[in-house]
């Protein structure tokens, strides 16, 4: 599986990355779910380089231009809720993509940091034959990316496969390569980050990504 990582190359996602990261600009929603989009942007142009290619003939005020446009049937799902920004910036270069939504969550069990990742929902057009691009800002053990793409297979197996993240964590890279088809999967990695703590994250990391996007959950 092909693994690319953002961090590793001089670009604005690095500006972007840098302030997501930063305690004192997190203060500011707007600005989080900004870079969140501009990162998701930059990945999809990253990503339209991967699709294949058709061509197409318009007409133009003076005569007629060869053009392309995508031949592949892009779907282009995200993980409720940290991951709605993230999609946003998808969407604004692949406007016409279909859409799917997951919804994944942790339930801590009693005692303890351990927890379960449940799927309650799920809205997918049929996924056969299709590109896929799964989008979730943040990519720690790797489970709720497993279990998301396993209830949307349920829609059908895609040709490819594209899983996008903000900020990874090295166990999850590798969790990533052992539950998705190497052949057809390129993950795609603002930043991979070495470890996870005790209650499952990212560290360095940003924090959990939805509270900083959309408020604190009860």
């Amino acid at each position: 599986m092909e693994v690319i990582n953002f961090e590793s190359t001089p670009s604005l996602v690095n500006r972007y990355m840098m302030e997501l990261r930063d305690v004192t600009v997190q203060n500011d929603p707007m600005r989080f779910r900004t870079n969140l989009d501009r990162i998701g942007q930059i990945m999809a142009y990253e990503i339209s380089k991967r699709l294949d290619y058709k061509e197409t003939q318009v007409q133009t005020p003076l005569g007629k231009s060869v053009c392309r446009e995508p031949a592949d049937k892009v779907v282009l799902a995200t993980i409720l809720r940290a991951g709605i920004p993230f999609h946003h910036g998808f969407l604004s270069y692949f406007d016409h993509a279909e859409n799917a939504f997951v919804s994944a969550y942790r339930r801590y069990r009693e005692k303890g940091d351990t927890f379960d990742v449940l799927v309650e929902y799920l809205a997918s057009p049929s996924l056969e034959g299709k590109t896929l691009v799964l989008v979730d800002p943040m990519l720690a053990t790797g489970s709720s990316m497993e279990l998301a793409y396993k209830a949307l297979l349920s829609k059908g197996t895609p040709a490819r496969i594209h899983v996008a993240s903000v900020v990874a964590s090295i166990p999850g890279v590798e969790y990533v390569k052992r539950h998705f088809p190497a052949d057809i999967t390129t993950l795609w990695c603002g930043a991979i980050d070495a470890e996870v703590n005790a209650h499952s994250y990212i560290v360095p990391g940003l924090g959990d990504a939805g509270d900083l996007a959309y408020g604190i959950k009860e």
